[in-house]
């Protein structure tokens, strides 16, 4: 069984659950395959996300470009088998919507609870600069229609 924190951020940085529980795969074999160089890390399961990370982010460009072939070869807009846009739930739609950086340092502080160093080591740059992402990110989150409707919702009494 896939390891269901890394499905569940996953979903939430693709938007696709279905994609989430691939790419987790795919991250957790490459984490196996290459075991002794996986267990040096200071963190083997943020190492495991950023590699699912890395995985998604080549879905999403395999993706792009089969749009652009479909489009200029006159293929429909609906890829077979991809769900309906309209169908996501609301907020992974708005998480998905966000630039990549913006997404990967959001789900990597907010979902996987993962300290501002570690973000900026996994991401290569600067702590400030995944500050000011996921400061980016909640922004634009907070701004995205999708979310009009939804409260925010706060662990404080």
């Amino acid at each position: 069984m896939v390891h269901p924190r890394l499905v569940r951020s996953m979903s939430l940085y693709c938007g696709r659950p279905d994609v989430a529980e691939e790419i987790a795969q795919d991250a957790i074999a490459i984490a196996c395959r290459d075991w002794k160089k996986v267990r040096e890390a200071h963190s083997p399961e943020a190492y495991v996300h950023r590699a699912a990370i890395n995985f998604a982010n080549s879905f999403f460009r395999r993706k792009a470009a089969e749009r652009r072939a479909n489009q200029r070869y006159g293929a429909g807009d609906q890829i077979a088998g991809e769900p309906d846009i309209l169908s996501r739930e609301p907020v992974r739609l708005a998480i998905a919507s966000l630039p990549r950086r913006q997404r990967t340092a959001l789900v990597m502080r907010y979902y996987l609870d993962l300290p501002i160093a570690e973000v900026a080591n996994l991401m290569g740059c600067s702590e400030g600069t995944v500050k000011a992402l996921t400061h980016q990110a909640v922004i634009r989150l907070r701004q995205s229609p999708e979310l009009v409707d939804l409260k925010e919702v706060s662990d404080a009494g």
